[in-house]
């Protein structure tokens, strides 16, 4: 029995390694936070140790939040410094986004995996459509609105990206864009946004599971921090080789690219219900 827990280590970091390598180039490759790809790549290591299926899509997604909290405060810092940020479009979130977090955390509290699976197979579905039907001209206006819409689109915004385990990137850069803002400031404001995200999703996560029984070694909640500390590393070493791939071929391919995986990992989570 004394072997348990240092096998049980042992399968957390050799996984957390393999998903952190993974992560990371296709991370480098898309030019994203990372989340939506580490959640179904974790979630399928998780299985592979034997991790309770109960728990096992919410530690994949509330340890997401927690890899992307360091990440997003760097790259937020590094674009603010530039002057890149829309400051006043991240201070008008500031609210709803930590709100529409909070709601997303009792959502993950109450729900089962089979259903965070269904949520994160639906938007991915969403957002891989968005990327295969993407048109540099579409425009909805030239002026970002104001509140209610605003308010609005941060609730939404900061809910849909907590279910999923993600910084909330691409769902930002698309509402930007749309209203005509270049491309360059919707990534360097969503670093902002990543971090109003990620920060409260981490503790909402840690409540939301706090205490089940089928937790796995070195967890907080529905976190887990063996991954974490190995993942991060990883990722980091790993996201300039997915760099080198992205810079080898065109935008428009690397989106297409994108997209199909995204439907890919729907389909799995979709198959994985029935």
């Amino acid at each position: 029995m004394g072997d348990l827990p240092l096998m049980e280590l042992l399968s957390f970091a050799a996984a957390g390694i393999a998903v952190g390598l993974v992560a990371g180039i296709l991370a480098g490759v898309f030019g994203i936070g990372g989340g939506a790809v580490m959640v179904p790549v974790f979630y399928q290591a998780l299985g592979a140790i034997g991790v309770d299926e109960s728990v096992r899509m919410h530690i994949a997604v509330g340890t997401s939040l927690a890899i992307i909290v360091p990440t997003s405060l760097r790259s937020f810092q590094a674009h603010y410094r530039r002057n890149a940020v829309d400051t006043a479009l991240l201070k008008s979130f500031l609210i709803p986004v930590p709100a529409g977090v909070v709601l997303a955390s009792l959502v993950a509290a109450a729900i089962s995996s089979a259903g965070l699976r269904a949520i994160f197979g639906c938007i991915a579905i969403v957002v891989a459509l968005r990327l295969l039907l993407n048109r540099e001209h579409w425009r909805i206006g030239s002026e970002i609105p104001g509140n209610p819409v605003r308010a609005i689109v941060g609730l939404v915004l900061g809910f849909l990206s907590t279910l999923m385990g993600i910084g909330g990137g691409v769902l930002n850069n698309t509402f930007m864009t749309v209203f005509g803002r270049p491309m360059h400031q919707a990534v360097a404001t969503s670093s902002g946004v990543g971090v109003l995200i990620s920060i409260p999703g981490v503790l909402g996560y840690v409540w939301a599971g706090w205490g089940d029984p089928n937790l796995p070694l070195g967890s907080t909640g529905f976190v887990n921090w063996i991954a974490v500390a190995c993942i991060i590393p990883v990722t980091m070493l790993a996201a300039p080789l997915g760099v080198r791939v992205a810079h080898a071929v065109s935008k428009r391919q690397l989106e297409i690219a994108f997209g199909i995986f995204l439907l890919i990992v729907a389909a799995r989570f979709f198959f994985s219900l029935t």
